[in-house]
């Protein structure tokens, strides 16, 4: 199932996204908010129809955080990180079902003490690229130790820059590019192993 009925992304949240990536471009990671063929790409890898726990990482403006809200299943649960203050606010207000955090780093403790163990699908908007090496290995941490078997790892880049370090936490990596984004990205699905 995939929903193609979503609006085109509004003049307030193109501005609040370049704002924000004006004030902390290492946070956010690109100056305009991630295009409709980006998120459709985002959410195919994911199975809708079994998915109970979906983590998302970067939520931004919320391009993401609509597609996932449409998608789930009604009794699914979206735990989602932004660390910009404004945004998350937001967000908390347009997603009320939804439970907003401010730190992906603490990713495992937020899923425990939610009570929801692990998650089935973790969808990524974070700039891997410019976090420290440090910062990148703590988040795959997290993110490994908090999927389920056979669960799954979607995120997008503007490079390849972290193929070799996702190939290093999953055995299946593959990658696709999406040329209809500005800029171009590539999107990295990662299935962690059943056992």
């Amino acid at each position: 199932m995939m929903i193609d009925c979503h609006q085109p992304i509004g003049f307030k949240e193109r501005l609040m996204f370049f704002y924000n990536f004006l004030q902390a471009p290492g946070q956010v990671g690109s100056i305009t908010p991630s295009s409709h063929a980006l998120a459709k790409q985002m959410m195919k890898p994911v199975d809708w129809e079994r998915a109970n726990t979906i983590v998302e990482l970067g939520a931004g403006t919320g391009i993401f955080t609509k597609w996932i809200d449409e998608l789930k299943k009604s009794d699914a649960t979206l735990v989602s990180f932004e660390k910009e203050a404004s945004m998350r606010k937001r967000l908390e207000l347009q997603f009320p079902g939804a439970l907003f955090h401010e730190d992906a780093a603490e990713l495992v403790s937020v899923l425990t003490e939610a009570g929801l163990g692990k998650a089935d699908a973790i969808i990524s908007g974070l700039p891997f690229a410019n976090f420290p090496q440090s910062l990148r290995d703590q988040i795959m941490e997290q993110i490994y130790a908090a999927l389920k078997p056979g669960g799954v790892f979607v995120a997008f880049q503007y490079s390849l820059q972290m193929k070799k370090q996702l190939q290093t936490v999953f055995t299946d990596v593959s990658v696709k590019m999406v040329p209809f984004n500005l800029p171009p990205a590539f999107v990295y699905v990662c299935r962690k192993e059943l056992g």
